[in-house]
């Protein structure tokens, strides 16, 4: 495809996802490169979903306590207002958006914008969540990170819930879900705790 040459040289955004169990770092690696980018003193805004209040109503935070201002959005779409004059764009607990959420971090992209997204690819039944599948898909960076299986040790990929709730929606800590690796996650409440 032949570009008009007002569109050589443009700079060029891309899409990076962030992506595993909980307990597995997501939101620290996060954090950590939005960090990066503001010491290379980029222009960085950082968004969560109104749903996410676990921790603090206006600020990312990860299991490990480092926090982060953000701007909380209900709506996807709502991203784009804030875009303006901004380098790089994160996006935490992604999974409790809607699908828009890819089409907004495509076109953020094409706006040259460095858009960063983590988020949990499996819910605790370990089917695909929410827009993951397509983010993905959608990026030219993929991250996947690990927990540790707290029952052998092995790489965690799967959140076991603990308690019999079953939407797919339950914000909780370590008092309701735990990391596990794929074997201990199918034999689910069987595993001898002793």
């Amino acid at each position: 495809m032949f570009l008009e040459p007002k569109y050589r040289g443009q700079r060029s955004g891309w899409i990076e996802v962030i992506a595993g169990c909980m307990f597995s770092g997501k939101t620290e690696e996060l954090l950590r490169r939005l960090r990066r980018a503001t010491i290379a003193h980029q222009n960085v805004k950082i968004f969560k979903p109104m749903t996410d209040h676990r921790y603090s109503k206006d600020e990312v935070v990860s299991h490990d306590d480092n926090a982060v201002p953000s701007i909380v959005v209900d709506q996807p779409n709502e991203i784009l207002s804030y875009a303006r004059d901004v380098h790089v764009v994160g996006i935490d607990e992604a999974q409790f958006f809607t699908n828009d959420l890819v089409k907004v971090c495509e076109k953020m992209a094409l706006m040259g914008i460095r858009v960063i997204v983590a988020g949990l690819d499996l819910d605790y039944r370990g089917v695909p969540f929410g827009p993951m599948p397509s983010m993905l898909a959608a990026a030219e960076y993929v991250t996947k990170v690990h927990a540790i299986c707290i029952h052998c040790g092995n790489l965690a990929t799967h959140s076991y819930r603990l308690n019999k709730e079953e939407s797919q929606v339950l914000l909780g800590e370590k008092d309701m879900y735990e990391p596990r690796c794929r074997t201990c996650y199918s034999m689910g409440n069987i595993i001898d705790f002793n």
